[in-house]
């Protein structure tokens, strides 16, 4: 696993690519968040991503998730990004403060119940699985309005956006139809209580395109902490 002073020299990379993405999209680089993913990333590794100002962490096991969390600063904000079994709800609902992959009404049912023992409301973007890929989860894209027309119904349930994982294609310009065609999906709901607030995709084999197609959240792994042994 990379020193501090090698994630700090990959930060740096990333912040110019997504200088060039932003600019090249017409917006500021502020305004997109990084989400450092650190799966299998050690608990000193992750503190040191956080000395070097990373606020927003990704974790996509929730057994793994746990078990650093409880030794990491308290201010850090998690994002669970990873397929989330209904057994598993109570356990993550304290601890993470966006939920990326809701992938079912099935889940968003079971959240709801959740966050209502809890009085507590629960942030989450909805998983849409753009490619309709088999091997991925989420809503397929003609399901998507319907699926937020219900869920605005939900009133321990906020959704703030949508989240895809794209097609893993070796060139990221085959990816850029598929990242526009979310955006567009993203700035097209209008339904009253479902806000439109964060759109996370892109990764670190394409979060340009995917940052140059509207994308305002992105979930860096590798890029920033170099490929998984």
């Amino acid at each position: 696993m990379p020193a501090a002073s090698m994630i700090k020299r990959n930060l740096e990379k990333i912040k110019e690519r997504l200088q060039k993405a932003a600019s090249k999209r017409g917006v500021s680089p502020g305004e997109i968040t990084l989400v450092a993913v650190t799966k299998t990333v050690p608990v000193d590794v992750i503190g040191a991503a956080y000395e070097l100002g990373i606020n927003n962490f990704g974790e996509n096991r929730v057994q793994e998730a746990l078990a650093k969390i409880k030794f990491l600063p308290p201010g850090i904000r998690w994002h669970f990004i990873g397929h989330l079994q209904t057994n598993k709800v109570r356990i993550v609902l304290p601890v993470f403060d966006l939920i990326h992959s809701l992938d079912s009404i099935k889940l968003a049912g079971v959240i709801q119940k959740e966050g209502e023992k809890n009085d507590k409301k629960v942030n989450v973007l909805l998983q849409v699985n753009i490619g309709a890929e088999e091997s991925k989860f989420g809503f397929r894209q003609e399901e998507v309005s319907d699926a937020l027309e219900e869920l605005a119904n939900y009133h321990n349930l906020k959704v703030l956006g949508l989240m895809a994982v794209a097609p893993f294609l070796p060139d990221p310009e085959e990816v850029r139809p598929y990242f526009r065609q979310l955006y567009h999906m993203f700035k097209s709901v209008k339904v009253p209580g479902i806000e439109m607030k964060y759109l996370s995709m892109g990764m670190s084999n394409d979060f340009e395109v995917a940052v140059e197609e509207g994308a305002n959240v992105v979930r860096l792994g590798s890029a920033l902490f170099g490929e998984r042994s």
